[in-house]
């Protein structure tokens, strides 16, 4: 589609300075962002370290609207603005990544969100998200650690043929007490899993977090279960369970 762009032109097909072959530019769609920036959405999203004030709903609403555009997607995320590479991970093709762009994307995703939508909507569903996960699981960068970790969460519970389950326990058991933040966040949830998935593997895993007391004192609010690993693995069997 042909039409004149507030940051470039279409030619046949192609994309060229900012405009997408589907006729939206990035000009656009930030001016559209910054439209819908509501500052006391800001000041809550800040508090969990995300710098950006747009209301996800409606951000998933332009990403419908615009559906899956991998170029625009590309020039979203180069604005390195919080919410435009939110609507980037939304309106991308997960597997239309290289292993290295992937890689070079993780560590520039500055915010907790970005991060997690990243390894969550795009990673998971890339081919080299295996390459990947064993490659951040070693990374001396706890941020990209914790990537690694979440990977691994992700086949604790869907695919843990090969995984060496009692060795990540292991290592949970040696190092996630004092682990940076997110990284120990990221750990605590493997636990969680490992215990929820893998009966075998439950007492152990129920006594680590029981010995280390990660995140007991997490506010927690009603309805809703703990993140401390032995309340959550005792809860979620429990629902398993359940008739």
């Amino acid at each position: 589609m042909a039409g004149t762009a507030v940051a470039g032109t279409t030619v046949a097909g192609t994309t060229v300075a900012g405009t997408t072959v589907a006729g939206t530019t990035v000009a656009e769609v930030m001016a559209e962002l910054v439209a819908l920036e509501d500052p006391k959405a800001r000041a809550v999203n800040e508090r969990h370290g995300d710098d950006h004030g747009v209301n996800l709903g409606q951000l998933r609403a332009i990403a419908k609207r615009l559906k899956a555009q991998q170029d625009l997607a590309r020039q979203l995320w180069e604005t390195d603005d919080t919410a435009a590479r939110l609507l980037a991970l939304l309106i991308c093709r997960p597997k239309a990544f290289e292993r290295d762009e992937l890689d070079v994307m993780l560590r520039e995703a500055r915010t907790p969100k970005v991060h997690d939508w990243l390894v969550n909507y795009v990673v998971k569903k890339n081919p080299h998200s295996e390459e990947l996960r064993i490659a951040w699981f070693a990374d001396l960068d706890p941020v990209v650690a914790s990537a690694g970790w979440a990977l691994t969460t992700e086949r604790v519970a869907k695919k843990p043929e090969g995984l060496d389950l009692a060795g990540l326990l292991d290592v949970i058991e040696a190092e996630m007490k004092d682990a940076p933040d997110r990284l120990q966040w990221a750990m605590n949830n493997c636990l969680a899993q490992i215990g929820i998935e893998h009966p075998e593997h439950r007492p152990r895993a129920i006594d680590i977090g029981e010995r280390l007391h990660v995140l007991e004192d997490y506010p927690t609010p009603p309805n809703c279960t703990s993140p401390f690993a032995p309340i959550w693995i005792t809860e979620m069997v429990r629902r398993q369970d359940a008739p």
